[in-house]
């Protein structure tokens, strides 16, 4: 089994956008010793804690700062993009650093309606996923009237994004890798998965289905370690939910302690003698966040070992693609270095 990374270059408190993006490639120097097989950076808009939006200048300075590890889009958002600027800037990108550049398509904007409008100046629903992938792959095989150099001729590998069926239908059709979002949307994920295998048909890109499944980690010498650390995924992960981007907040003592600040700070009313019960407050956002969050591996390494091998008997994947929340910088690097050994030992 593969062991990736998935990045979303966010802030931590107080940070700032350099910042952000200096972590970004300090983590993929780290990983990158670690015997990771990919690096995948997000693209997201308009968002002050976020700062992969420009992700292909992103994946470049991550190639210029790293040796072998391959590095790629997790992913590309199609409809914010035409097809024929993705293939010239990706086949460029690919010339500078040659068989060591992923591309993963995603047929979400990733964004807000106005901010897809601004990016692109069309409505997404206007446009054919299965279409743009096509004319994208298409230029890099330079097979259409208009040549995208210095893309064409190129062998970029594609990969189908997705958090639905539909994704695993086109992934399956088109006879590409398929990578889905577990580590945020878990809700299809036996089906899409089991719909991409079953319908999957060889291409000269792929001649067996291939997975790679999304999830959250955080890893640490003991579960009680690492339980608390994963208190700044649940923060932003709450923060998601109410649509309150904050950067990476610092852990709590607990998860109950999380829930009791937020229902403190931003719901609990106060009327006179009367307590009210927090838990009756937080109850919605508490059973949304859990279920975004149902494929984390959070524990010591044997802990995490167990997880895995339970995920593995829900679902046949190939590759872990790992997302990482954790506030303290060293101790996200040694996470990685764990989940690394618990996969290896597996």
């Amino acid at each position: 089994m593969r062991l990736s990374v998935l990045n979303l270059v966010p802030l931590r408190q107080d940070e700032s956008f350099k910042d952000a993006m200096d972590a970004m490639v300090r983590l993929a120097k780290k990983v990158e010793k670690l015997g990771y097989t990919r690096y995948w950076i997000a693209e997201h808009h308009n968002m002050k804690n976020v700062a992969s939006s420009a992700t292909q200048l992103l994946i470049q300075h991550t190639l210029a700062n790293t040796d072998k590890i391959r590095v790629g889009s997790g992913g590309v958002m199609l409809p914010n993009h035409s097809p024929y600027i993705v293939a010239e800037q990706y086949g460029t990108i690919d010339t500078l650093y040659p068989k060591r550049v992923d591309l993963g398509l995603g047929r979400a904007p990733g964004t807000d309606y106005n901010t897809s409008r601004a990016i692109r100046r069309v409505k997404s629903e206007e446009l054919d996923f299965k279409k743009e992938v096509n004319e994208l792959a298409e230029y890099f095989k330079d097979e259409r009237p208009v040549h995208a150099y210095p893309a064409a001729g190129r062998n970029v590998p594609l990969y189908i994004l997705g958090s639905s069926t539909d994704s695993a239908y086109l992934a399956a059709e088109l006879g590409l890798p398929y990578s889905f979002a577990a580590h945020f949307a878990p809700s299809m994920m036996e089906n899409a998965i089991a719909i991409y295998r079953h319908y999957f048909k060889p291409s000269s890109n792929l001649k067996q289905p291939y997975v790679i499944l999304g999830a959250n980690a955080v890893v640490a010498d003991t579960d009680e370690e690492a339980k608390k650390l994963s208190t700044t995924q649940l923060q932003a992960f709450v923060n998601i939910v109410t649509n309150n981007p904050q950067g990476l907040q610092p852990p709590l003592n607990s998860e109950e302690s999380v829930w009791k600040n937020y229902a403190i700070a931003t719901k609990v009313p106060h009327f006179g003698p009367i307590e009210f019960d927090y838990n009756e407050i937080v109850d919605h956002e508490k059973s949304i966040v859990e279920h975004m969050t149902k494929i984390s591996f959070i524990g010591s390494k044997d802990t995490v070992r167990k997880q895995i091998e339970n995920l593995k008997r829900r679902v046949n994947f190939d590759e872990l693609l790992i997302n990482s929340y954790i506030y303290d910088e060293q101790a996200q690097h040694y996470s990685y270095q764990l989940l690394a050994e618990v996969v290896k030992e597996m």
